[in-house]
Parts: structure tokens; C-alpha cells; sequence
């Protein structure tokens, strides 16, 4: 059987654009672990979902939201099992992690607004400013 090059080329392209998938980098990962352990982490798709969806032609990708992914992993079946698992779990962790970041500055924001009218209002002193806006910075931090 004699594979033509350039379905050889496309399919080594695709494997190298979708099974490397990397999703999220190390301070990004740290940072999810973080507001993990906070449990601040919004969870808009599951990373074991989205794995067990990758058995699935593309489901993974399709699950996560890359339907170009999925549509090339689609293409790809059988041999997509290898990496849409790791693809689909790698991109809800990333989905999880950009939905965490917005929500915890939304929050972090508002209870800062919030104790600002505090001290507008002469409700607290600034030194009592002062240590709330740290407490309220080191809630919502990404750093241990």
C-alpha cells in the first residue's frame, strides 16, 4: 500500500496542530491550582469530561468549544484517539481557567469599589483600608 506525500504532510500537519495542544502554560496551571485550592475556580466544562469525550470522533474538541479541532479530529479517527483525550481536557482547563480570571477580577473589583465608598463614607480609617484591601488582594490572588 503506497501513502501519497501529501496526505502523509496533511495528516503529520494536523497531528502536530491538534495533539500538541498544550493548553494552559506553567504559570497559568499554577495559577489554576491556586484558585483550585481556594476554590474559587469556576468550572465551565470538565477536564474528565472532556477527556472521555476525545474517545469520540473530535468529541472532545466539539465539547470544549474548538470545533476546528474537532472537525480535524473528526477527520483524523482513529488515529485522533491518541491525543483529543489530553486536547479535550487541556481545553476545558483552559476554558475554566480564562472563566476563573474574569469572575475572580469582577469580584475582586467590586468588594474593592465596595470598601472604597467605605472610606469615602469615613465608615473605616485607612489604616483599616488598608488591611482589608490586603485581605481582600490575597483572597483573590493566583499566588500561593
Amino acid at each position: 500500500m503506497k501513502h501519497h506525500p501529501k496526505v502523509i504532510t496533511f495528516g503529520l500537519t494536523c497531528m502536530l496542530f491538534t495533539g500538541c495542544a498544550s493548553g494552559l502554560n506553567s504559570v497559568q496551571t499554577s495559577e489554576y491550582k491556586t484558585w483550585e485550592a481556594k476554590g474559587l475556580l469556576v468550572k465551565d466544562k470538565d477536564p474528565g469530561t472532556a477527556a472521555a469525550l476525545g474517545i469520540l470522533p473530535g468529541g472532545g474538541s466539539f465539547y470544549t468549544g474548538n470545533i476546528g479541532l474537532g472537525m480535524v479530529n473528526l477527520l483524523m479517527w482513529p488515529a485522533s484517539i491518541l491525543w483529543d483525550p489530553i486536547s479535550g481536557s487541556n481545553g476545558a482547563k483552559s476554558d475554566n481557567y480564562f472563566a476563573t480570571k474574569t469572575v475572580v477580577a469582577k469580584k475582586q473589583t467590586a468588594e474593592i469599589s465596595e470598601l472604597d465608598d467605605k472610606l469615602r463614607l469615613k465608615q473605616i480609617n485607612t489604616e483599616e483600608y488598608v488591611m482589608a484591601k490586603r485581605n481582600i488582594e490575597k483572597k483573590y490572588s493566583a499566588d500561593n
